[in-house]
């Protein structure tokens, strides 16, 4: 059975309007577009843009899609850039620059809220650990998230390839804090918060010795980390934090403060003991004789410890210039003043013969 010329012409009318209604998009060259995974391996993406025919990505971006595999899938909505409306082989080129870009601190942002592992490329260790890169964005894993036995020989992890926990990531800050303790350990960011809040300010706590550096002792404290600041470690002047501790061992600490953005502790080990300053007024007063050791010299004068934690400064300017003082020395000296908001203290040297008007 044949169709009559009526029907003929309106099914020609039919398909004229629905083929003036679907227009292909229009590409042109720098365009971005909305385009759906249709297929990737590591040799590239096959992405359809509702064109005429599926898009390819462009191939100085195929070595850098071996990273994003394990993040993108089929049927996935992503935002790509038309470089090339058609190459040789008829098939339109788009880039995933911007995805690139921004697409790396959504992985790390949703790795971090899902406590999942990533896996970092170690460089140098620095002031501040041990640095990492993780596609192309630079990080870092404080000395203190690091396990044995690269907490003592940080520079050992140089070149490899190990995996690690996101502590912290902020795009505008460009900031990136990762923990190998927190992978090797399996520790939960919410298991430490529950540790976190049960510790309270003002009170006293066994903690574990982790290492020490130059400003300060790290410790850990019921699972949570904290430091002793070098200024809080004695009441008396501290130069080497090491020496007050032992790696391993267990002490007392005072936990001055809590910081909830980091979930570490502010310790201290000097408040465990009374402040020697505290009636020092009452204890060395005015023109009071004290003796002491010479414990440093400076250019403006000598030092002397009468205690630890309290120690009393001779001026250059009260000095004849012939004196022979030295570092280790114990002197007799005289209180000439003190500054308890200052916790500091003047002392003089005695006098070894009358002066000319003295009767």
């Amino acid at each position: 059975m044949t169709k009559n010329k009526t029907e003929t012409k309106t099914t020609e009318n039919l398909m004229d309007t629905l083929l003036k209604k679907y227009q292909p998009p229009t590409l042109k060259k720098g365009k971005e577009v909305e385009a759906v995974i249709v297929s990737l391996s590591k040799k590239g993406i096959i992405f359809d843009i509702g064109a005429k025919a599926y898009a390819q990505l462009g191939e100085l971006e195929i070595k850098e899609v071996s990273t994003y595999l394990p993040y993108l899938k089929p049927g996935d909505k992503i935002q790509v850039k038309i470089i090339s409306e058609e190459s040789k082989n008829g098939y339109p080129i788009v880039s995933l620059r911007k995805f690139f870009e921004k697409g790396k601190w959504e992985i790390l942002k949703e790795k971090k809220e899902k406590e999942e592992e990533i896996e970092v490329l170690c460089g140098e260790y620095g002031k501040g650990g041990v640095f990492v890169d993780f596609m192309g964005i630079r990080g870092v894993i404080p000395k203190i998230q690091l396990t044995e036995p690269f907490i003592h020989e940080p520079e050992k992890l140089m070149g490899q390839k190990i995996k690690v926990k996101i502590l912290e990531v902020n795009k505008e800050k460009n900031r990136l804090v990762v923990s190998q303790k927190a992978s090797a350990l399996k520790i939960s960011q919410k298991d430490l918060k529950k540790k976190f809040d049960s510790i309270k300010e003002g009170e006293v706590y066994k903690a574990k010795v982790l290492g020490a550096s130059e400003f300060g002792v790290f410790c850990e404290v019921e699972g949570v980390e904290g430091l002793i600041h070098i200024s809080e470690i004695s009441w008396e002047k501290v130069s080497n934090a090491a020496a007050y501790v032992k790696v391993g061992e267990t002490i007392d600490v005072y936990v001055v403060e809590k910081n909830e953005k980091d979930l570490k502790l502010n310790l201290s080990l000097k408040r465990l003991t009374p402040d020697p300053w505290e009636k020092i007024e009452e204890k060395y007063p005015k023109d009071k004789e004290v003796e002491g050791e010479v414990v440093r010299k400076e250019k403006y004068g000598y030092f002397v410890r009468l205690e630890p934690g309290v120690e009393g400064l001779i001026h250059i300017s009260k000095l004849k210039g012939d004196e022979d003082i030295k570092i280790g020395q114990k002197i007799k000296a005289y209180v000439e003043r003190i500054s308890l908001k200052d916790r500091k203290m003047s002392l003089v040297l005695p006098q070894k013969e009358k002066p000319v008007f003295y009767r």
